[in-house]
This record gives structure tokens, sequence and C-alpha cells, in this order.
């Protein structure tokens, strides 16, 4: 096998299959990056069992004269090599005693190869009626929910992002059980079986990294422990999280005692400031007190000082409020939020506090209250 290309085609490639290879793999071949060079094209795969990438390079992008064959490599040396190899063609040829040696007009590199019998079948097949997104969409979902997903793997459940889909309806949900973000969107097409999955977040915060700012669409092709997501030239396979997801229905009310409307980037900066004043072990815990049309922000840290913030809202009511939150789980929620008014809304100072853009009710945040008053 031996083939020449340009150092950015096969690196913008390689920048895929790098994400599937895990540092924490004790098997020496789930480090590797496999290249099978057909008629049509490049292939690169890596998986670390848990995910799986395969990506194709048209054989227009490589030198024509070129023949065809199969090896593994270490994923992380021959990234590296190419990453910092000058921006010019480069040669990639097998040579005899399982190496591949690669070169451009004045560096050269050999690198050895691994028994590629030993890489696992990846398993990508398709189904008949995948799931349709555009990938814009799908990355806003993640940016508005992934933060909220825990990452305590005593609970692995609430480690993903759960994935429900009714009819036309994908409702996306994450939760550590102190904070909660829900996105609803409407699909192009409904789906004739009603769908609940767990997709690991890291895995999903991978697949995110990979979307250009082409404005295209996304297949989701799910099984039963897994999902395989296929876009432009990229397939990429993710195992589901075994369990039952917490049913977070009953967590958001439909009515509130108190509702008010202020600035969020006003409210944002606040926060920012407020913050200053708190620490993660007091889990950054500031005081929020609502008089009238004015809420009072407080923190302090006893050996080194305080502070108080105040800005004007607007009320649905005379209700008056206290209540006491983590100012980074706050900041969180509404910096997703992507609107100049946000509502947050108050049942009482034990109660969760949901946070919400006024003029979308397909996005929802809440928060649970820390008990200081």
């Amino acid at each position: 096998m031996n083939f020449k290309i340009k150092k950015e085609n096969l690196l913008k490639h390689l920048n895929y299959v790098i994400r599937g290879i895990s540092s924490k793999n004790i098997r020496p071949i789930l480090n590797c990056i496999k290249f099978d060079l057909t008629e049509e094209g490049l292939y690169l795969s890596s998986t670390d069992n848990d995910i799986a990438i395969k990506t194709f390079v048209d054989k227009k992008f490589i030198e024509e004269e070129y023949t065809c064959g199969r090896f593994v490599v270490s994923g992380k040396y021959i990234y590296e090599i190419i990453r910092k190899l000058p921006n010019e063609i480069i040669s990639i040829e097998e040579v005899m005693d399982s190496k591949i040696f690669i070169s451009t007009k004045n560096s050269s590199f050999s690198l050895n190869c691994n028994n590629i019998n030993e890489f696992p079948d990846l398993e990508l097949e398709e189904t008949k009626n995948p799931v349709i997104l555009n990938t814009k969409v799908l990355k806003t979902i993640l940016n508005q929910t992934t933060f909220a997903a825990s990452t305590q793997e005593s609970r692995p459940a609430i480690t993903g992002i759960n994935f429900k889909i009714t009819g036309n309806k994908l409702e996306c949900t994450a939760t550590d059980s102190y904070r909660l973000a829900k996105k609803i969107i409407e699909l192009p097409d409904s789906v004739k079986e009603d769908i609940n999955i767990i997709v690991p977040t890291r895995n999903l915060l991978e697949l995110s990294k990979m979307f250009s700012e082409d404005d295209t669409n996304i297949e989701m092709h799910i099984f039963n422990n897994k999902v395989i997501f296929k876009f432009e030239t990229i397939i990429m396979l993710s195992r589901l999280i075994n369990g039952t997801y917490p049913d977070v229905s009953k967590l958001i009310p439909d009515d509130f005692l108190l509702t008010v409307t202020l600035s969020m980037p006003e409210f944002y900066s606040l926060l920012d400031r407020v913050s200053l004043f708190s620490t993660e072990e007091e889990k950054n815990t500031i005081k929020l007190e609502c008089v009238d049309n004015l809420i009072t922000v407080k923190s302090n840290i006893p050996e080194i000082g305080n502070v108080e913030e105040k800005i004007e809202v607007e009320k649905n009511n005379s209700e008056n409020i206290k209540i006491a939150f983590s100012s980074k789980y706050m900041m969180d929620a509404i910096k997703v939020l992507e609107c100049d008014k946000i509502e947050l809304c108050f049942n009482g100072e034990v109660k969760p506090i949901i946070i919400k853009n006024p003029d979308d009710n397909n996005l929802i945040q809440l928060i649970v209250p820390i008990k200081t008053y």
C-alpha cells in the first residue's frame, strides 16, 4: 500500500478519528487508527469500544497513482507526525516487516504497524428509518443541555443525555439532581415507535466538535444498545447507557407563586460580580431577595469581605421572596437562553427555580435552591 496526499486533507480527517481513541485503553489495538485505501478512496477508523468513528477521504484528494491496502498504526504517533509536518505533499508507504514509511521533501519517519486482524469490527450498520436532524440544531441542543449532566459515575443514567421522541417531538434532558436542562424541538418527520435512550454526554460533546459550519443534516440510527450518527463523510457510533432515566416531568410546575422578568445581560454581569465572594466549598452560594420591583443579591466570605448588588425587575404580582442558590448553576443556565429578557419563576424558598425565555417555552432550565434562610 502506498499513496500521496496533501497534509491538510489528511489532517482534517485524522482530527475526526483521533477522538475515537482513549488514553485509558489497556489494549494497544484500541489506541490505533485503521487505514483502508480502496478504489473509492481512503477510510480511516478508530474505536475505544465506547465510541467508534469512521471517516472517508475521496480519491479526488489523493494523488492519482496509489496502491490499495490496509494497515493499523498508533493513532497518537501518526496524528502528531502529520500535524507537525510542513504543509505539503505527504507520502505514506507500507514496507516490509510491518512498518509504514512517512515522508516529505525533507522529513522521514517509520512507524511499526499493529496486527490488523485484532482491530475490532465497528458494526456501523444503518436502520431503514433514521431520525433526521440539522447539525446546527443538534449543536444548539447540546450547548443548552450537556452542562447540566452529572459527572458522578455512581449514577450512570444521569451522566448521559436523555433523548425521548414521540411522534415528531424530540425532548432532550440533562440533570445532575441539583439542576436540570430540557430542550424540546419538532422534527421534520414523525417516528413510528416511541424512542427513549440515554447517550453518554462525553460522546455527544465529541460529536459536536466534529460539526462544520455548513448547514447539513445528520442521521441518527438508533438500536437497542447503540446509536449511529451519520453526516457528511463521518460515521460515529456511541454505546448507550443502560438503565432508566429519572422521570423529571413532575419537577416543572405549570403555575408559580411569583414570576419576575429582567435583563439577561445585566443579571449575568451582576452574578459574575457577586460570585467573586462565593466559594466551591460553599457550593458557590449566593442569596437573592425580591421586594417590590427590586432584587438584591448578596454573598460573602467572612475572612475576605462581602458584596451586595441590586437590579430592577418586573413582577407578575406583589409577592416577595428570599432564596439562595448556586451562582455557578444560575450563570450556566441563563447564558444558554440566547435572549435579552429572562423569567425567573419561584414557588417558595425551598422549591426549584425555573429559568426560561419569556418567548420560548421549548427550553427550560431548573436549579434547586440551597437552604440558608
